[in-house]
Formats: C-alpha cells, structure tokens, sequence
C-alpha cells in the first residue's frame, strides 16, 4: 500500500506520478475527498472528546458546591452518545479510505521513464547475437509436432484451451530446467524454498494481486484461498505481519512453482502455442532487504536472470519499464526480453521489480534497527519462466529437419 501519510502532505507531488503510472485522477480526487473525511470527522470527535472531558471534571465541582447535577448529568450522557457514533463515522472513514487505498498502484521511481505502454519502453542493452539460419526458422508449436514435445491438443481435452502436456524430451526438458534455474539461483546466494501452491486471501492482499485483480485468479470454491499466480507470493508472505532482525538481512529466497492465471485481460493474445497458459512453471527470485541495499540488490536480480539465458545460448534483450506498463506493485522494473526467430521477436521472459516498502507495507513485514520498526523493501523477479524458455531454446537450437538441439549447460540434467 502506498504511504498514505506522505501521499495526504504531498498531495500534487504524488498525484502527478500516479497519473505518470496511468491512475485516473477521478480516482486520486475520490481518495482526496476521503483524506478530508476522515479528516472533519476526526476533528469532531477531539472536540467532543475534549467537551466530555470537561464536563466530567464539572461533576466534581457541582458537588463541591451543592450544585444539582442532573442537567449536567443529561448533557455527559447526550454527549456520549455522539461520542460513540463519532467512533463509529471515524472508523467507517478510515475503513472507506483504506479500501479505496488498496487499489492504488506503487509510486513509479523518479527514474522510470514516462510512457503509455510496452511501445514507450526503452531498450538499454541487447545480450548476445541472434543466429542468421539459411532456411526459414520454424515456430515452437510446428517443431512440437515433428518432436512430439507438446501436446495441445490433449491439453485441451483435460482441462480447457491454454493448457498443454509436455511429453518425452519436452517434459525432461522442463525437469532440467526447473533444477538448473534453482542451481543458479543458489549459487547466487538464494535460499531453495518449498512452498504451498494455494494461499489464502490475506497473503494475495499483501502482494497486491488482490483485491484489483481478483478476475485473473482461480478461486477455490467454498475457500478463502487462491491458486497462487507466481512464487512471489507465498515467498514474500513467509514473513507476513512480522518483525526481523537487522542482522537478517537481507534475505534471497528461491522456489519453482507452478503459476496459475486466468488472463482475463488476454482476450485474444497469443491463442497459439505456450506463450500465454493458464498453467505454467516458474522460477522465482524474491529478495527482502534493508531500503539502503534494495537498489544493489535489484541490479544483482537482472544480472543473474540475464547471465542465465547467456549460459544457456539465448540471445536477449533488457528493458526498461515506462510508468503505464509499469505493474500494480512495481514501482522500477527491468523486463528481460528473449529473441524468438520462429516469431522473429523479443518476448519477455524475466520481469525484475523492486516494489520498495509497497508489498511490506501492505503484509506488515518490518525490521527493528538501532532505533525503530522500519519496513523493508522487497524486490522479485523470474529466474525463469521454464515454458518460455522450452519455446526459446526450441526455436533458437532448431535445424533444418525440425529437430532441437539441446544447450550445452543442460546436458548433464537430461
């Protein structure tokens, strides 16, 4: 959640960059008008608080002097009464802007360039040089059936459209690079979690994924509980509503899980193929740290996803996040794009965010330094998506035939 304090003293500064992130301002003025709310009704509440305190301290007096209290008396028990419906408008008030805060996205960092979508983001450096091949390079769904890797069909007829089986090398393929990511990822200095692949409502709140995107969730029915859409997630949530020791810090922590989405908003998009599932695997890198050291430790997350598609031979690119393709709780992200020759493109494959104290503030995990409780700052980011790369080292080791070669790096796994 965004520091709400801050954004209520730094009204127009803030309000500017959430626009920048592409929120309505009737939205920033709806919030506004609940800063005043709760603002008017809170200072009813000190007056009459104070007027009771007052009038209490008569009792006293009017007995001193023989005074009849029975006025007074009417007037302590009146006021009571509005003292407690006061209670009541304050905590509807704050009730009213804290929901209303829940859907506002993070603050973009002041170095996020401006930009309405992924056409407005920047290109900072591109990582190794596609291959020229001397025929026409094939897409990943037609070397799925000369290779018999992917099923779709069958994926389809068990559950629905997006979902596919992996067969034979496909699914050995996948095995090996779910244990080469985790293997990368330690030797880097992140811990290998296990983790529940549904986790209730509160958790997905203080990740962000809920209650603004509810839709791209499945739900358990009858439950309180949501197949998680990545690892951040449960990873993040380990030390929801806690409090950790400076000496902690930072923590890297690594799962593979598999993802659960509904692509509400995907309409359309990349109906062919394993681009967009319903069901995927992913290797996720989440990082929880001291505000001073979150910068360093995002430029280390980027590093360590770009030089694993370097040792496994893919070309790629990294980018730069505008603020209107930034996500809900990103508030700096680096996409790392892979070249895919079948589709003669980048597509993204890694997305890097540093959301700041954003998630923390919402799940409530702190660290007590010298002096006070501060919240931390946490960073994710996908080390890597597995079905996306099965599709990049299928169209980039491709030969002539359709058959697949297999990256070097991989061997000693399959």
């Amino acid at each position: 959640m965004i520091d709400l304090k801050y954004l209520q003293k730094n009204y127009e500064e803030t309000a500017t960059k959430l626009i920048k992130k592409g929120v309505d301002s009737e939205i920033l003025e709806a919030l506004k008008q609940r800063f005043i709310e709760l603002k008017e009704v809170n200072s009813t509440f000190e007056e009459a608080k104070a007027n009771q305190n007052q009038m209490s301290k008569l009792f006293g007096q009017y007995k001193k002097d023989g005074k009849d209290i029975a006025e007074l008396k009417v007037k302590v028990d009146a006021n009571k009464e509005l003292l407690s419906s006061l209670q009541e408008s304050a905590r509807e008030a704050n009730e009213a802007l804290n929901s209303l805060a829940l859907g506002i996205p993070n603050f973009p960092d002041d170095r996020v360039p401006d930009g309405e979508d992924e056409n407005d983001n920047v290109e900072l450096k591109k990582v190794l040089k596609p291959t020229t091949f001397n025929f026409i390079p094939k897409e990943h769904w037609e070397l799925s059936e000369i290779n018999g890797w992917i099923d779709f069909g069958r994926g389809v007829k068990l559950a629905k459209s997006r979902f596919s089986v992996l067969r034979g090398d496909g699914a050995r393929l996948e095995r090996a690079l779910i244990n080469f990511f985790l293997d990368e990822n330690r030797a880097k200095g992140f811990e290998e979690v296990a983790v529940p692949f549904i986790n209730n409502a509160s958790m997905l709140q203080g990740t962000g994924q809920l209650p603004k995107f509810e839709d791209d969730l499945f739900k358990i029915e009858d439950e309180n509980l949501y197949l998680i859409p990545t690892a951040e997630v449960p990873l993040t949530n380990l030390y929801n509503d806690e409090i950790l020791r400076e000496k902690e810090l930072p923590m890297l922590l690594t799962a593979y899980t598999p993802c659960f989405r509904k692509e509400a908003g995907s309409a359309g998009r990349d109906t062919r193929g394993m681009i967009r599932q319903h069901q995927f695997s992913k290797v996720e890198m989440v990082a929880i740290s001291k505000p001073d050291d979150s910068e360093r430790i995002f430029e280390m997350m980027v590093q360590n996803a770009s030089d694993i598609l370097t040792k496994l031979g893919l070309p790629h690119r990294i980018v730069e996040l505008c603020g209107g393709d930034l996500g809900f709780s990103a508030s700096h992200t680096i996409d790392l794009e892979v070249w895919l020759p079948g589709q003669n493109q980048y597509r993204e494959i890694s997305s890097i965010s540093n959301t700041k104290e954003f998630q923390a503030r919402r799940a409530k995990i702190r660290f007590k330094d010298s002096k006070k409780n501060t919240f931390v700052h946490t960073l994710n980011g996908s080390a890597l998506a597995v079905g996306r790369t099965i599709v990049a080292i299928m169209e980039n080791y491709q030969n002539e035939d359709g058959s697949v070669n297999i990256p070097e790096v991989l061997k000693r796994y399959m």
